[in-house]
């Protein structure tokens, strides 16, 4: 019997997935605990339009993650901070600040989590600093920290 799988069922199949399953094991568990439907004419169709729906919907995320990113590399995100000697920072500068910065200063919300700051800034001046708006699509935001 063909199905459609509604859910992920480990080692038979994924989600959105038509595969040809054991009538038994289609009508006693797939069917009965909602993890498939049977894969009519139908059915098939709606499938195939919500998948190119899905796609559709992803092809616009990643247009809109690469306008995002075009925005931000013409923007610069202003710190400051108090400093010691040799323009060494008492304390140091996190993504969570540059984040907070960037939503007061420029109304732009990026999550903490998605700038990739390997170790917090700890010196006076510009960074340039990679920011994953996408997992295809990856920005830049200058920051320039000053004293205070």
């Amino acid at each position: 019997m063909k199905v459609i799988f509604k859910a992920d069922v480990k080692g038979k199949g994924k989600k959105g997935e038509i595969k040809d399953v054991n009538d038994g094991y289609a009508r006693n568990y797939l069917l009965k605990n909602n993890l498939a439907v049977e894969a009519t004419k139908g059915n098939i169709q709606a499938q195939k339009a919500k998948d190119a729906k899905q796609e559709q919907k992803a092809q616009e995320e990643v247009e809109e993650a690469k306008r995002l990113k075009a925005t931000l590399a013409d923007m610069e995100v202003k710190l400051t901070a108090k400093s010691g000697d040799n323009g060494r920072l008492f304390g140091s500068i996190t993504s969570k600040q540059i984040a907070e910065q960037l939503k007061k200063d420029h109304n732009i919300k990026i999550d903490k989590r998605k700038i990739e700051l390997d170790d917090p800034i700890r010196t006076l001046g510009y960074t340039n600093v990679p920011v994953k708006l996408h997992p295809e699509v990856t920005g830049t935001i200058k920051v320039h920290i000053e004293e205070k």
